[in-house]
């Protein structure tokens, strides 16, 4: 993908989206999605993105496609969300291909289909989305459409991890505590519980409690910010 540009202020940033520049139109829709500079106006959003998406803009397409998906500023109609998210994966934007994974494994708005929708996951994975990473861990776990690999769902779920993804980092414990894919650790496991948990994945929490139940030992002190910390979206 084409780097972005960037405008020195809002206006000119406007006044370059009222002259057609697509990008600018993009961020002129997503300022309006989010309230930023301008009062949040989903309407107007959808408006924008979609000036931006005709032009060909696989940002603006991966935004418009989640309005439809989410049925924002526009009715929910999941044939047109993936109909957008195609558009825009088909360019490389990683969000849209996760997105567009998303709806093949649900079968919204597309017809079900795994294997596509592994397609889609493997793709963003590879440029680097973590919860595309995550999801593609659980199908080599689960050896559902690939074959069956400890260390190739490891491989995935670590590279999620890294990127804070909490369950991946939940699943990066079960598998240092279970030996799958790597070799078994329980030290390792309990780091990576503590990392999920902190960001409230409640599988992770339940996990350290059984740990902490079976040794005797009492869990760290968390700082409130860190307990209280907003698990990342995806």
């Amino acid at each position: 993908m084409s780097s972005r540009r960037t405008w020195d202020s809002f206006e000119a940033m406007r006044d370059a989206a009222m002259e057609g520049d697509a990008q600018a139109q993009c961020y002129l829709g997503v300022c309006y999605q989010n309230g930023q500079g301008v009062a949040q106006d989903h309407q107007e959003a959808v408006k924008w993105l979609r000036r931006a998406s005709d032009q060909g803009d696989p940002v603006a397409q991966c935004y418009l496609g989640v309005c439809y998906l989410n049925g924002a500023g526009v009715p929910q109609e999941f044939s047109e969300a993936a109909r957008w998210l195609r558009e825009a994966a088909e360019q490389g934007d990683p969000a849209a291909q996760f997105n567009l994974g998303v709806l093949y494994e649900t079968g919204q708005g597309v017809p079900q289909n795994y294997a596509e929708a592994v397609k889609w996951y493997r793709e963003a994975a590879e440029r680097g989305y973590p919860a595309a990473q995550f999801n593609l861990g659980v199908y080599y776990e689960s050896g559902q459409v690939v074959p069956q690999d400890f260390k190739e769902a490891v491989r995935w779920y670590r590279a999620a991890a890294d990127q804070e993804c909490a369950p991946a980092q939940c699943n990066m414990g079960l598998c240092y505590q279970t030996g799958r894919g790597v070799e078994q650790n329980q030290q390792e496991a309990v780091k990576w519980f503590i990392k999920a948990a902190r960001q409230g994945d409640k599988t992770a929490q339940h996990n350290l409690g059984l740990h902490y139940a079976a040794h005797g030992a009492a869990p760290p002190h968390q700082p409130a910010a860190e307990r209280d910390a907003a698990s990342q979206a995806g």
